[in-house]
C-alpha cells in the first residue's frame, strides 16, 4: 500500500460496488482513492450523484472484490486521505497492520508517541475516510472488545470484517 499525498481532497470520481456488508461507495481525485463509504440503512453518502469511474477506482473495486472473496490480504492502491497530522499518523499505523491481526487503541497511541491518548486515537480511527483499505476495523479495546465502528451499520459491520479475517474479538 502506498500512502501517497495525504492532503488532497478533490473527489471528482465516484464508483459503487456490491459487497457482503452492503454497497460500497469509492471516491477518487483521479490519481488516488480519497474515500470509501459503506452503505448504512440502505443509503450511501453520494447516492444522488452519478457514477464516474477512473482507473484507480476500477483497480480499488477489483482489489476489494478479491478481499471479500478471500483471495486478497492487502491493498496496493495510492491513497489521499485528508486529516490532521495526528490523524494521518494513526492512519499510517493502521496501514502497517497485516490481515488477520489486531491492535489496541493503546498500542496505536504508543506507536504514534502519545501513549495516553486513547480517546484521541479512537477519534482518529473513527475519522478514517478510507475504511477496510486502511484497516481501522482491526483496532480493538485492550481486552479484545469491540467498542464501536463508524462504518456501515456499525458494530455488525465490524464483526463481519473481523470474522472474515479470523480476528478474535468479544
Amino acid at each position: 500500500m502506498q500512502p501517497s499525498n495525504l492532503l488532497q481532497s478533490d473527489t471528482s470520481y465516484l464508483r459503487r460496488l456490491p459487497s457482503p456488508i452492503g454497497r460500497i461507495e469509492l471516491t477518487s481525485d483521479g490519481e488516488s482513492v480519497t474515500g470509501l463509504a459503506i452503505e448504512n440503512s440502505g443509503t450511501l453518502p453520494r447516492e444522488h450523484e452519478d457514477e464516474r469511474s477512473c482507473a484507480v477506482l476500477d483497480e480499488a473495486a477489483r482489489q476489494l472484490t478479491e478481499y471479500f472473496s478471500g483471495t486478497r490480504r492487502s491493498f496496493e492502491l495510492p491513497l489521499a486521505a485528508v486529516g490532521t497530522d495526528f490523524q494521518r499518523s494513526v492512519w499510517h499505523q493502521l496501514n502497517q497492520l497485516p490481515f488477520g491481526s489486531a491492535v489496541s487503541y493503546a498500542d496505536i497511541g504508543r506507536a504514534t508517541g502519545r501513549p495516553t491518548a486513547g480517546r484521541a486515537v479512537g477519534g482518529a480511527v473513527g475519522a478514517n475516510p478510507i475504511p477496510i483499505i486502511v484497516p481501522c476495523h482491526r483496532v480493538l479495546a485492550s481486552n479484545q472488545r469491540i467498542t464501536g465502528y463508524s462504518g456501515g451499520d456499525g458494530i455488525p459491520t465490524k464483526v463481519w470484517l473481523l470474522d472474515h479475517e479470523g480476528i478474535s474479538h468479544r
